[in-house]
């Protein structure tokens, strides 16, 4: 009676720690690790890419790097090889389908085959849509879209092979909702959330996770680097200022973390932070009440004043911003390379 009764627990212990197994397995959590793993990280050489490559580096990654602007990508390898990361920092055009794939074969001869690829390079146009010119959404998709698809399509062969991988895909909650004033951007954002998602269902036979990262707000400094329209003084205003709050934004560091940590796990989809989620969900339970409240919103944001416009958010700045209001923005944007040395007294 007693051995029946053990034999039971044996049984029923099994089946409780097959249950905890599978359902971590439906999950996505697994025991990958980042160290000794070889990550390319697309527009890593400021913002939030900067801050991805620092937490791969701590995690034990080796680090593969590309951007457009040299003199900021070579300050990015230097900054990260000071503190002992295993580095490597390659110029490249990510809109360009060749260049792209010469990078990937680069990284494989000097690193090795691309165990983790995090595309994250982006750009963002802020404006009206009657401000905004054709030109403004085919550069938004050519960076937002074309731009993670080409490196997407230069690593994969190689990780069905290999019948592993991870491929993470920075979108944005501008992907889940359409937000006033960065149609250009949202529609990208779109595009790159359903191509993000369905890749995952296709590629998971051959090991290969896809994490689908939707971020709000984070404070990377980018809006300095962002494009403006219309009234570009205004529009930057109240775009960085949004950016920089703590209540609206998240810190880039957080954003690195919750990002490397779905990247281990597998995760299908992470959405930070808490405001992303509540419209997320708001949008999809509500659409139009959803829309009602932004079209509130609308109607506090610049008009499109003047046609044309087109400045950098640098060259956008007003009392209002740079001020007290922008503080964890403007510190966000020196300390992740969004700003040169030379500049840092006058930002």
């Amino acid at each position: 009676m007693l051995r029946r009764k053990s034999d039971r627990r044996r049984l029923l212990l099994g089946a409780a720690l097959t249950s905890i197994w599978v359902a971590r397995r439906l999950m996505g959590e697994s025991d990958y690790r980042l160290r000794g793993k070889v990550v390319l990280i697309t527009g890593g050489s400021r913002g939030l890419g900067l801050a991805l490559a620092r937490e791969v580096a701590a995690r034990g990654g080796r680090i593969a790097m590309c951007g457009r602007d040299a003199e900021s990508l070579e300050r990015a390898r230097a900054s990260l090889a000071r503190f002992g990361a295993e580095v490597m920092a390659v110029s490249c055009d990510i809109t360009d389908r060749e260049s792209t794939r010469q990078l990937v074969e680069q990284v494989t001869a000097e690193l090795g085959a691309v165990d983790v690829l995090i595309n994250n390079a982006g750009v963002i146009e802020v404006g009206p849509a009657e401000a905004m010119s054709v030109a403004d959404y085919e550069e938004a998709m050519a960076t937002n879209f074309w731009g993670m698809l080409y490196p997407t399509l230069a690593v994969l062969s190689s990780m069905r092979q290999r019948r592993t991988g991870r491929i993470v895909n920075i979108t944005s909650i501008g992907g889940k909702l359409g937000v006033p004033h960065l149609l250009p951007y949202s529609a990208s954002k779109f595009a790159a959330v359903g191509f993000s998602q369905g890749l995952r269902a296709e590629v998971a036979a051959y090991g290969i996770k896809v994490i689908t990262v939707v971020p709000g707000l984070m404070r990377t400094g980018s809006p300095r680097n962002a494009i403006f329209r219309g009234r570009h003084r205004s529009e930057y205003a109240w775009f960085s200022i949004s950016d920089a709050l703590p209540g609206l934004s998240i810190s880039a560091e957080r954003a690195a973390r919750k990002i490397a940590e779905a990247t281990c796990r597998g995760e299908a989809e992470v959405l930070f932070p808490v405001t992303a989620k509540v419209a997320a969900v708001a949008n999809a339970i509500a659409p139009g009440v959803t829309t009602s409240v932004l079209s509130v919103i609308d109607r506090l944001l610049p008009n499109a004043g003047q046609r044309g416009g087109r400045r950098k958010g640098a060259e956008s700045q007003s009392w209002l911003s740079p001020s007290w209001l922008t503080h964890l923005g403007d510190r966000a944007a020196r300390r992740y390379n969004q700003i040169a040395p030379s500049e840092h007294k006058t930002a």
